[in-house]
């Protein structure tokens, strides 16, 4: 199960600058993780200000 960028992000970078894998990059309108990269470790969702990031099912 990967991570997965919400409606929340604010643009601020903190996971990007923080993710080991190097999977999340700046989309359209928030940053974006790349699924087939993200080892779901769940630091991004531990640096991010506003809890963007979360766990996805899918």
């Amino acid at each position: 199960m990967a991570y997965k960028i919400s409606d929340k992000c604010i643009s601020c970078g903190a996971c990007a600058a923080q993710c080991p894998m190097e999977c999340i990059h700046q989309g359209d309108e928030r940053y974006e993780i790349d699924e087939n990269v993200c080892i779901s470790c769940g630091t991004c969702a531990g640096v991010c200000p506003v809890g963007a990031p979360d766990i996805t099912n899918e």
